[in-house]
């Protein structure tokens, strides 16, 4: 197991101003500033020179910038345009591989800590964070008791991770919630119940429901579903789903990632390349999807599309078999996930596996095998596998013999630290 000697005074990037003590993180934010300044300095491109106090033309002891004419032939100049390091490259490249490793798991807090349900009230999941820096904590109900408890919690994991993790939950409305039950967030029902009321009325389930999880100190959701209930006989999405016709399901579902990312919160598209048409829940069992590669284009990716082209954060991959696309499982096909996802449909985002825990997905192999598979067909955060330490020795086994390489390891965490990017504040708060 990679120990880190990670003391838990560091400060977070989320404790206010008063609260926060000086030095720790604050001297390395004000590094990666001063490290940005230089870098745009250096691509600035117009000479700089001072002026003499005889000069009329300016005000004395200025810098005053001088035309390409009447720049000195005999100074240095830099051909073309200098590349500017932007701030998810700078943290990426400060990161040791494992560090690396761990920002592309997303886990509940039992999974750190051993404790089942973990709900913050000791300190062992904030000492477990420092040690395993993992991407993300992904809460159930069983782990929140009260508003405050959950907001404390959240608060205090961000305390301790130097960089900032996804809090997620699914929060769909109906019959999948996490919250409205158990914290009393605004009570909505299923979304397939709002059809008939148009894409403003998606729009604005959603807003509310950023708003609540917004409050409580959450910054993602897995929602909204793209699956499209068109099979009437399929239980494990059913009323989940925004409709039964796929143009319909297409404008809730844009609209709804409109109504997520303008209130701030990440969403998450789920579950590629649709389960609605499946008969078995990937929960339990393998399930399957019998259509042939031009009608799950002309039907099933169609809400994805549109929620991609709405900006979606991430799409979650469902551990759903597609014989007419590949033989393997989606969560682990390059057919799926890069050919099809990442470069047909051109999302640019992260890459989610569902639940590798799951029976689709556990039942398939061991969990560092699976978490290798998942990574080799493109997906970049996996999502609650049984074994964390497993998982993540599986991944640096196969970095140290070759079968992943880093480049590999850096696209992902690259579009993960992007993702996170605006979770930061601004530079200007520890000053």
């Amino acid at each position: 197991m990679i120990d880190y000697e990670a003391p838990m005074q560091k400060k977070s990037f989320f404790l206010s101003k008063a609260s926060r003590p000086k030095g720790g993180r604050s001297a390395i934010k004000k590094c990666l500033f001063f490290l940005l300044l230089i870098a745009v300095l250096l691509a600035a491109g117009p000479v700089l020179r001072f002026v003499s106090p005889a000069d009329e033309s300016s005000q004395a002891g200025l810098p005053q910038i001088l035309p390409p004419e009447s720049r000195d032939p005999e100074t240095p100049r830099t051909e073309g345009p200098v590349s500017v390091p932007e701030p998810a490259e700078i943290l990426l490249n400060s990161m040791t591989v494992e560090e690396k490793v761990y920002q592309l798991f997303v886990v509940t807090p039992d999974s750190l800590t051993g404790q089942s349900p973990e709900t913050g009230e000791d300190d062992a999941l904030y000492t477990a964070l420092p040690s395993r820096p993992v991407g993300g904590l992904i809460f159930n109900a069983s782990h929140l008791i009260s508003r405050e408890q959950t907001a404390a919690m959240l608060e205090t994991a961000q305390a301790v991770s130097l960089i900032p993790l996804l809090t997620c939950a699914d929060e769909e409305g109906g019959r999948v919630t996490r919250l409205m039950n158990t914290l009393g967030t605004t009570r909505l029902d299923a979304m397939f119940s709002y059809r008939s009321l148009g894409p403003e009325t998606a729009y604005d389930n959603a807003a509310l429901i950023a708003k609540d999880m917004l409050s409580l100190g959450f910054n993602a959701d897995l929602a909204p579903v793209a699956d499209v209930w068109s099979n009437p006989a399929n239980t494990v999405i059913g009323d989940r789903a925004y409709s039964d016709n796929y143009a319909q399901a297409a404008e809730l579902v844009a609209a709804a990632v409109r109504g997520f990312r303008e209130q701030g919160l990440i969403c998450t598209l789920k579950h590629f390349p649709g389960h609605g048409d499946t008969l078995e829940d990937s929960h339990y069992s393998a399930a399957y999807i019998h259509k042939d590669p031009e009608t799950l284009r002309a039907q099933e990716f169609l809400p994805f599309i549109a929620g991609i082209e709405a900006g979606a954060d991430m799409v979650m991959i469902g551990h759903l078999n597609v014989p007419s696309l590949d033989e393997v499982p989606a969560t682990f096909s390059r057919k799926i996930v890069s050919d099809i996802l990442r470069e047909e449909l051109g999302f640019a985002g992260v890459i989610i596996t569902d639940s590798l825990s799951m029976a689709a997905a556990a039942g398939y192999a061991q969990t560092g095998e699976i978490c290798v598979q998942a990574l080799e067909a493109g997906c970049d955060l996996l999502l609650d596998p049984d074994d964390l330490d497993a998982g993540v020795h599986g991944v640096l086994a196969a970095l140290e013999s070759g079968r992943l390489s880093e480049d590999r390891l850096n696209e992902s965490v690259l579009r993960i630290l992007r993702m996170k990017t605006p979770l930061l504040p601004p530079g200007e708060e520890d000053k």
